[in-house]
């Protein structure tokens, strides 16, 4: 079994279900503009970066900005509505314990993600989301990136993740790939490492 030295956590699925504050922002866009898309319609693209399912949507570019702020804006505010899964703190906590290094890379802007991770009292340190400079996802720049700062080698690292896109980011970013099986995704591929539960990662450093 191999045994990795950085650990690399989508945040959405993986670390949170947040899966209910994403249905109220969500609703909250459809009042306040003329979007008429659903939330399902919206979630069945959750992974890839919220500009992307816009267009994914058909949503013209010029209303992106405000839906977006409106979306972030509304999240934010019901921010309790976020789950933390069950025994993650504990897993990350331990994770630290033996010097495993950690980080997280999103699609979610990085106001919100500094906001999650703050309220939540995650002992991560790095964060990824999408800039100007850092792709989305499937690109790999995020990991990329994460892996500069760390000073990791590609062959000690993983990415966890939910969704079939976080596969093609890792791969993309030519890192090995893990499957949290109690997230939003749908098992599209027999994936070498699936988690049932949090607390399984802790197998394989």
């Amino acid at each position: 079994m191999k045994k990795y030295k950085v650990i690399i956590f989508d945040l959405d699925g993986v670390l949170i279900n947040s899966k209910i504050n994403m249905n109220l922002a969500w609703n909250k866009v459809r009042k306040v503009t003329q979007v008429k898309k659903t939330f399902n319609e919206y979630f069945k693209f959750i992974g890839l970066p919220f500009n992307e399912i816009l267009k994914k949507l058909k949503i013209k570019d010029i209303h992106h900005e405000k839906i977006e702020k409106t979306f972030s804006k509304h999240s934010i505010k019901k921010l309790k509505k976020i789950k933390l899964y069950k025994k993650v703190n504990y897993v990350l906590r331990i994770l630290k314990k033996k010097k495993i290094q950690m980080c997280i890379v999103t699609s979610k802007d990085g106001k919100r993600t500094k906001e999650i991770i703050r309220h939540f009292n995650i002992p991560i340190k790095y964060s990824f989301s999408p800039t100007r400079n850092l792709r989305g996802k499937p690109h790999p720049d995020k990991i990329n990136k994460a892996l500069e700062i760390l000073s990791s080698k590609k062959k000690d690292a993983c990415y966890v993740g939910d969704m079939f896109v976080d596969y093609k980011t890792a791969k993309n970013a030519k890192i090995d790939f893990i499957y949290a099986d109690y997230g939003y995704g749908k098992l599209k591929k027999n994936f070498n490492i699936i988690l049932k539960k949090p607390e399984d990662i802790i197998k394989y450093i």
